[in-house]
Formats: C-alpha cells, structure tokens, sequence
C-alpha cells in the first residue's frame, strides 16, 4: 500500500476531473461526427472493457487477497476478497436499478436512435436531460473507484482513468445528441454532457472525506476489490453488449484483446 499524502490526494483529484471531463468530448464528437460511424466507437468500448476486465482480475483482485492475506490468513482473506468484490458488483446493479431503461447510460442508444425524426423538441430535450442525470448518478461510483485506484499508486490508476475516460466519451455523445436536436445549441448540449462527467470528481471528493479518516491496509484492500467488482460489472453490463450492439462483432473483439495486451505490457513495464 502506497503513503498516503497530500500529493497523492491531489493527483487522484486530478485524474479523476480528467476522467469525468472526457464525456464533453463525447458532446464535441457527436457535432461533427457521422451518425452512423460508430466503428471507432465499437472498438473503444472493447479496448476499455479489455482493460478494466484485465486489471480487475490481474491486478486488483490479487493485490486486495495479498494485503488481506498478511492480515488475516489466506483462508480469511479469500472470503474477504469474495465479499468485497460482489459488495462491488452489488452497488452498481442497485443504482442500475432504480433508473429506467429508457435512460440507463447502461442502455446503449445509437445517435440514429437518440436522434431520429419521430422523436419531437420536447422528447428530445426531456431523453436528453434524464440521460443527464441518469448518468451523473452513474458517475458517482466510479468516480470514488477512479480516485481509489489512484490513491493506490499511478501503476493501478493510470490504465483505469483511461478506460473509463474512454467509456465516458460515447456517455457524452448520448447526451449532447438528443440536447443538441432538440435545441438546436451546441454549447447546451456540450455544458449538459460536461455537468454529468463532473460526478465523478465529486464521487471522488465524497469518497475522499468518508474513506481517508479510516484508511488502512484493510480499508484499503477492500476498496480495491470492491472497485474491481464494480469495474467488472460495466465491463460486462455496459461496454461489451455496447460495442456489440454497434454492430462491429470483430472489431469489438479485437479492441478487448487490444486492451488487455496493453493492460498487460504497461503493468511489466510500469
């Protein structure tokens, strides 16, 4: 476990405003991309499932049952870690839960389907502003996961912010489309994509003033199970059925390959 200072806090800070920010340049893509090019997409949303799929089961999980293991047994740390990780799984699945489908950011839409024309201004801004919010509550979460990786050390944190800022570009992309058609404005629907990344930083600040008075070995290792739950579960319900569902089987594959090879040679050479 890294020491713990004010360095450390900041940079997590950091990396976590830069993950969430990534969903306005969703908004900026969706201007003055295609409505039907959605191969670079498909192949993203593979390439960050790759990584987060690879570091959970490679790295984060291993290192939460070693810390525990030192503490309390290899028997008790495995239950730890089995708990901790589902305790993960668990609260994304209770927040995908109490939002409707129509705007669950977990339910991909295409920018054909978010934009098409049977769908009136008023439609339009309302999927727009629920997506908004549906995905600031989203964000939550994952911006006390980003933070807590980082306060792990830039080896963990750094594959992590760039895959959920990869995961959050086409999040902007379906806000700023409905905001955008509706309106007609493009700073609106940038600023409504922007305000649902600012969730995670403060995910983060909240995890930072509930979490850091009690941080410890133990803290510390359930919180890296737990974010690898977490992790697995977006991985799983979100980024792989989403970049299926653009259509580009291949390329979807080829970007989880992708992902996990990087994932694998950055934590060799890092």
């Amino acid at each position: 476990m890294q020491a713990l200072n004010s360095e450390n806090i900041i940079i997590a800070l950091l990396l976590t405003l830069f993950a969430g920010g990534c969903t306005g340049i969703g908004a900026i893509l969706s201007f003055f991309t295609k409505r039907d090019n959605t191969k670079i997409l498909s192949a993203a949303m593979g390439l960050s499932a790759g990584v987060m799929v690879y570091i959970s089961f490679m790295e984060m999980l291993p290192q939460a049952r070693e810390a525990l293991s030192g503490l309390y047994g290899e028997r008790t740390a495995m239950w730890w870690t089995l708990v901790a990780f589902f305790a993960g799984i668990a609260i994304i699945a209770v927040i995908d839960k109490f939002i409707p489908e129509d705007e669950n950011p977990h339910e991909m839409h295409t920018m054909s389907e978010l934009s098409r024309p049977d769908n009136h201004h008023a439609r339009l801004r309302r999927t727009g502003t629920m997506l908004a919010i549906a995905i600031g509550i989203h964000n939550f979460p994952e911006g006390m996961a980003t933070f807590i990786s980082a306060l792990d050390g830039l080896d963990v944190a750094l594959p992590i912010v760039i895959a959920i800022a990869i995961h959050n570009i086409p999040e902007g992309i379906a806000v700023s489309v409905p905001i955008y058609q509706a309106t007609g404005n493009r700073r609106k629907a940038f600023r409504y994509s922007l305000l649902t990344g600012l969730a995670e930083p403060i995910g983060a600040i909240v995890g930072m003033a509930v979490l850091l008075p009690f941080w410890s070995p133990l803290v510390n290792a359930v919180c890296l199970a737990t974010v690898a739950g977490i992790m697995i579960y977006i991985s799983f319900d979100e980024l792989l059925p989403g970049s299926e569902r653009y259509g580009h089987h291949h390329l979807a594959l080829a970007g989880v390959i992708t992902g996990m090879a990087l994932m694998g040679l950055t934590l060799i050479v890092l």
